[in-house]
């Protein structure tokens, strides 16, 4: 029997960057992953996929409706050719998580297919898609399997035409009309990609906003852009029947004056969030137990009711989010390996991929109010900028929301070109406690998207923004 320091249960973000933190540490470290390929959910059907084809779709959408403003002319009809976009998708997939595999290599970790389950604290059965079995010691183990696409009770998934984010990614054919359950980010994003290639795109929403969990502001301007890009919201939405007729699909949903209302198209993607993924880990066999949302409990150090045992990503409380999970994979490691980090979950950023970007840290604007902060708020629009007028991307603005008494910066919330890469310079700028003086006393670079975050800050320090 081989036997480990440590022993990872799922390879996706937070289970291979825990394994590698392991090893780089000097603990010897074995992952052990279900599937043919590493990488979990996000690599395989869900970060990386659903973006190649976000920016395939974005490419096809300037080269239809923008490229001729730019003095690019096309000779005869720009046509998709969606088998080629689903291949590059593949492709870009099979790339990252052979980059896995070979990390695994590189720091000398033990690789496993096939579904771990507990024997006991100290030993995973490893059971092959064969059906044959082995069994691995290990000092501590990391629960790290996910979660997959939750659904609603009286919805059958099909996987043809009532579908999952994982079968939207593998459609051979444009849907002419599809009806995404769920505002949320995977609902918006893939519905994005499916509006740009054809589709009548219609979202509808339980909830009174999109992106419910964002600001306000982020919500409403994210509404108003798509809006005009022709996707259809039905907000306030209670959807009660989905049923499909041949190559038909019926769905039947409340709205706020309990009117029912009835939308018919070809496909239905269910997007109403994910659930932990924990079954055929066997958790019984150890005693350790789940919450009503099946998730795994654990404390402070991210250990278990065994305390040998950890859970990250996913599977524990908070947002689901590939970053947040490494985040929770490096600071386990560290701990097994006795040292002592930390993670501000208030600083975990999160953020839409449709286009525009919308990009968020710290609190929101309701946050703030529900918990009597006084706060001063400065926003900026992205049409004030000279860089979005040359780029031709001018909706949206950055909001940097500030203690009144202190200045410093609490919440920043922006919707515009590129900002889920500019959202990381205000996680800097909060992980240090700076001040939105700090941030307005910086020089940015011209002309870039940045100055938006500089002008914010300007306007939350003294209401001086200098463009408006």
């Amino acid at each position: 029997m081989s036997s480990y320091d440590v022993a990872v249960i799922g390879s996706g973000p937070g289970g291979y960057v825990a394994a590698i933190r392991c090893a780089q540490l000097g603990l010897k470290t074995a992952i052990i992953e279900k599937y043919s390929t590493m990488g979990g959910t996000c690599l395989n059907v869900g970060c990386i996929p659903s973006k190649a084809l976000l920016d395939s779709s974005h490419h096809f959408e300037d080269a239809v409706k923008h490229f001729e403003e730019h003095g690019i002319e096309i000779p005869g009809e720009v046509k998709v050719n969606l088998q080629k976009m689903m291949e590059r998708k593949a492709s870009v997939v099979e790339q990252t998580t052979k980059g896995i595999e070979f990390l695994m290599n590189k720091n000398e970790i033990d690789t496993y297919q096939g579904v771990g389950s507990f024997k006991d604290k100290t030993h995973v059965h490893i059971a092959s898609a064969e059906g044959e079995g082995q069994v691995i010691e290990a000092k501590n183990i990391i629960i790290a399997t996910g979660s997959k696409p939750a659904s609603l009770p009286f919805i059958a998934i099909d996987k043809e035409r009532i579908i999952t984010s994982t079968e939207s990614l593998k459609l051979k054919e444009i849907p002419k009309h599809m009806i995404v359950i769920g505002g949320g980010v995977i609902g918006l994003e893939l519905g994005q990609v499916y509006k740009r290639l054809g589709s009548e795109v219609t979202v509808i929403e339980y909830l009174d906003r999109i992106i419910p969990t964002m600001d306000a502001a982020q919500s409403k301007e994210l509404m108003k852009v798509m809006k005009k890009q022709g996707v259809k919201f039905n907000v306030s939405h209670k959807v009660t029947v989905v049923e499909r007729n041949g190559d038909e699909v019926t769905v039947r949903a409340t709205d706020k004056k309990d009117k029912e209302v009835e939308f018919k198209g070809d496909y239905v993607l269910v997007s109403v969030g994910r659930k932990a993924f924990t079954e055929g880990v066997n958790l019984e066999a150890v005693g350790i137990k789940t919450d009503d949302r099946g998730r795994v409990e654990v404390n402070r150090q991210l250990q278990t009711e065994v305390k040998n045992i950890y859970a990250i990503g996913d599977v524990v409380k908070g947002a689901m989010l590939a970053h947040k999970a490494e985040e929770e994979g490096v600071f386990v490691a560290e701990i097994i390996a006795g040292q002592k980090p930390h993670i501000d979950y208030n600083l975990i950023p999160g953020v839409v991929y449709t286009w525009p970007e919308v990009a968020s840290v710290g609190k929101t604007e309701e946050a703030l109010k529900e918990e009597g902060i006084e706060f001063k708020s400065g926003q900026f629009p992205m049409r004030a900028l000279g860089r979005s007028r040359a780029s031709g991307d001018t909706d949206g603005f950055v909001k940097i929301l500030a203690d009144k008494k202190t200045d410093e910066v609490l919440g920043v919330h922006m919707v515009g070109a590129r900002v889920a890469d500019l959202i990381a310079e205000a996680v800097t700028a909060m992980e240090f406690r700076a001040s939105a003086e700090d941030i307005a006393r910086m020089s940015h670079s011209h002309p870039t998207y940045a100055e938006a975050v500089k002008e914010a800050a300007l306007a939350a320090t003294a209401d001086r923004a200098l463009h408006i």
